[in-house]
């Protein structure tokens, strides 16, 4: 059951914009659409291929997106629209579907890409506002100026309206329209990749031009727009599947996995994982770290944080999370545990601001 008075928070990603937009933040204006990056299968490029690695410096974390918002309240409403049969948005599939988003397909409609995604998350938002009355806050991630007079219609209706969009990419007047708005790159855990902005040499245009006309069918019409070339296969079924890179990376130093190295990764379930062996306990820190983290930069004026609001935002983040199975008897038992993380403050009474995170002491 739903805890009495907490805020509930609707989530509406347009993920088209804010892959687009964080490409061409690190690479340059227009440089997603110069580097064929829509259509890149990283399955069929060679070793050591530039966009591919382009495309994983690149990378949304979606995790750290939704962990951010899970601080407003809870998630009841989380949706990504898309057109999900592009290799560059089908190689984040199964970071959504691990945290419950719904994927929303956009098929483009014109010749001009265009899959009216805005149009469609907007009338979806209007909708859940009227058939939901109880959601508190909206969570808009996008920086398109076609967003400004949904922000306002949704504040006009009571609602706390949150935006997240890219530096450089987000209209500053959907930032003014909105009750708050985040960079993408000042959301906890987030870590730009430092990367070298070199023009592209005369070998990679023209192996990303050829990578694209690969993939255009033989039988093909010449004005059916390069989209109409993936109709011939099924890149979410090719393209591997991108690791998000592990969240502790996201706290203290954040490596990048390449696709290639995918495979590597642990793939076994939390269902037959040891609940309290080594990589239990260590996700249960990491998942400790990054609600202290929220929850300070939420309440940046206080030094000491109440043990039941670390609490709560953890189980926010992962529902799943109790400290029973990793063999404490209580949250201040487990929180004791990580004294060399965590600074317990000894003279506070027992319902008074106890926590802080150690490096913010």
């Amino acid at each position: 059951m739903a805890e009495t008075g907490t805020p509930r928070v609707a989530v509406y990603i347009d993920f088209d914009n804010i892959v687009i937009s964080r490409y061409n933040q690190l690479y340059g204006k227009a440089a997603f659409s110069r580097d064929r990056a829509r259509s890149h299968v990283p399955s069929a490029a060679p070793e050591g291929d530039e966009i591919s690695e382009r495309l994983q410096a690149a990378r949304v974390d979606v995790g750290a997106i939704l962990d951010y918002t899970s601080s407003f309240g809870n998630i009841v409403i989380s949706r990504s629209y898309a057109d999900w049969s592009e290799p560059v948005n089908s190689a984040y599939q199964k970071d959504l579907v691990d945290r419950a988003v719904d994927l929303t397909q956009m098929f483009p409609t014109t010749k001009a890409m265009k899959n009216g995604a805005d149009i469609r998350l907007a009338v979806d938002v209007v909708e859940d506002l009227f058939r939901l009355p109880d959601l508190t806050h909206i969570v808009i991630v996008a920086g398109d100026s076609d967003y400004i007079s949904l922000a306002q219609r949704c504040r006009r209706l009571g609602r706390h309206v949150i935006g997240i969009g890219v530096a450089g990419a987000t209209s500053r007047a959907l930032m003014a329209a909105c009750d708050e708005f985040s960079d993408y790159d000042d959301i906890p855990g987030i870590v730009r990749p430092v990367v070298t902005r070199t023009p592209r040499t005369p070998a990679a245009v023209e192996s990303a031009a050829e990578t694209s006309s690969e993939e255009t069918p033989k039988s093909a019409p010449k004005s059916g727009g390069r989209r109409r070339a993936s109709s011939g296969s099924s890149p979410t079924a090719e393209a591997p599947v991108a690791q998000t890179p592990p969240r502790i990376g996201g706290l203290f130093t954040e490596p990048v996995f390449s696709h290639r190295d995918a495979d590597d990764l642990d793939d076994t379930d939390d269902e037959t994982a040891d609940p309290s062996g080594p990589d239990a306990q260590r996700a249960a820190t990491e998942l400790l770290v990054r609600a202290l983290r929220l929850v300070h930069a939420k309440n940046d004026d206080e030094d000491w944080l109440l043990n039941a609001e670390v609490k709560n935002q953890m189980i926010r983040m992962d529902p799943a999370f109790k400290e029973k199975p990793l063999g404490y008897r209580s949250f201040s038992d487990f929180i004791n545990s990580r004294s060399d993380l965590v600074e317990v403050n000894p003279d506070a009474s027992p319902d008074g601001r106890r926590l802080r995170l150690r490096e913010l002491g």
